[in-house]
């Protein structure tokens, strides 16, 4: 599977891109074909400090995306997956149930 990492106004650190490897990797066990992923990390520079992680998955005939912003990368990063978790699954179910 192919994971690109861009990180927009900031230079990623390499532990970052680690977790999130890992936390794509992760995303397998849910769906098997799943053919890359693009990870894109925001920065907003107010305030708050706002940090949004956006994915975008590609599986043969859709790609999924989720995003979510919180005050870490990595929470961000975790929610974000947490939400393709449950698309990918739903997806699954609905291709067990037209097959029966």
């Amino acid at each position: 599977m192919n994971i690109q990492i861009t990180a927009r106004k900031f230079k990623a650190h390499d532990t970052l891109k680690e977790f999130i490897k890992d936390q794509i990797s992760s995303l397998k066990k849910f769906n098997d074909d799943i053919l890359g992923a693009d990870v894109i990390l925001s920065f907003q520079n107010n305030t708050n400090s706002i940090k949004k992680a956006e994915i975008v998955i590609d599986i043969p005939g859709q790609t999924i995306t989720a995003a979510d912003q919180t005050e870490d990368f990595k929470t961000s990063v975790t929610s974000a997956t947490e939400k393709l978790r449950k698309q990918l699954v739903t997806i699954k179910s609905k291709r067990v149930s037209k097959k029966r």
